[in-house]
């Protein structure tokens, strides 16, 4: 990815979320283990290595997780958020007085050991659909307080991000559908109240409740937990219902966008993908992603 294309997190936002995990770790107290050990003239010399293949994310946040504790400490990126690495490769240079550097380890590589794990897994799911048009995105199953920096995360992977809250785009699930009358009403409902830049969406769970949800004219469809046979027919269905071609409808702007969900894991997202959607969506990119082991290699001076 072009760095010039790499998504930003505002300066503003991760200096809070940082601050607000080192004031939980250093409690009232600050990091007693290390004032007790290490004497206030003791410098150190550190190398964050990633110890995993994969993709990195969260430098930023790491960085002013030292600088938080220290403005003194001196932080050298050696790659940056985005890039592939390899195992063993060193990531970054951390040099300043060892008790600020230690105390502010912990939180560094919390961050940076979660968020690469979140872009390396969602590189994973992105990796095997590569072939097809259809992309990887995420949901707002994410765990609170880190929606922002996850969902930074996945785009690193090569993901896409789904909505970030209940406020910027429209949803419309099972229950709103049960409450409000059906697939009609609710779309019709919601085009009434949303403004002209408020995408609607809609989940379906049957291929009859797609053809309802067409003739109402959502922005996307999400198609729920059907089987690719389905997802196939449902391409078929949206394609015929806005007139096109197969060779115009694989790249019109003009027509339904089509996002699939529901027992999506690496063994059968490839299959979904094929199938013509637009956007497969999983929580596991953000939910399930194992960490990626990092540590930070010192030398006391």
């Amino acid at each position: 990815m072009p760095q010039s294309f790499r998504p930003q997190l505002s300066p503003l936002m991760v200096e809070d979320l940082v601050r607000n995990a080192l004031l939980e770790d250093l409690g009232r107290a600050g990091d007693i283990t290390t004032y007790a050990t290490i004497g206030p003239e003791k410098t150190a010399h550190m190398t964050i290595n990633g110890r995993d293949p994969g993709v990195v994310a969260g430098l930023v946040l790491a960085e002013t997780a030292f600088r938080l504790i220290d403005p003194a400490v001196r932080f050298e990126a050696l790659v940056k958020d985005g890039d592939r690495v390899a195992p063993g490769q060193p990531l970054a240079r951390v040099e300043g007085t060892a008790r600020s550097v230690l105390s502010a380890e912990r939180v560094a590589l919390n961050f940076l050991m979660h968020l690469s794990g979140v872009a390396s897994y969602t590189a994973r799911f992105a990796d095997a659909i590569a072939h097809t048009k259809a992309r990887v995105t995420c949901t707002r199953k994410t765990l609170p307080g880190l929606r922002a920096v996850e969902k930074y995360a996945v785009r690193l992977g090569g993901g896409s991000n789904h909505r970030y809250g209940l406020d910027d785009a429209i949803l419309i699930k099972d229950n709103h559908i049960a409450v409000s009358g059906g697939v009609g009403p609710a779309i019709a409902a919601a085009r009434a109240y949303a403004g002209h830049l408020v995408k609607v969406e809609v989940e379906v769970d049957s291929l009859e409740q797609m053809r309802q949800a067409l003739e109402a004219g959502p922005d996307v469809i999400l198609l729920d937990n059907m089987t690719s046979e389905r997802l196939a027919e449902a391409v078929e269905i949206n394609r015929i219902h806005h007139g096109q071609t197969p060779a115009v409808y694989a790249v019109a702007q003009a027509r339904v966008i089509l996002e699939a969900s529901g027992n999506v894991t690496l063994e059968t997202i490839r299959a979904i993908a094929e199938t013509g959607v637009d956007y497969v969506s999983t929580s596991k990119i953000t939910m399930a992603a194992p960490t990626m082991d990092i540590g930070l290699d010192s030398s006391l001076v």
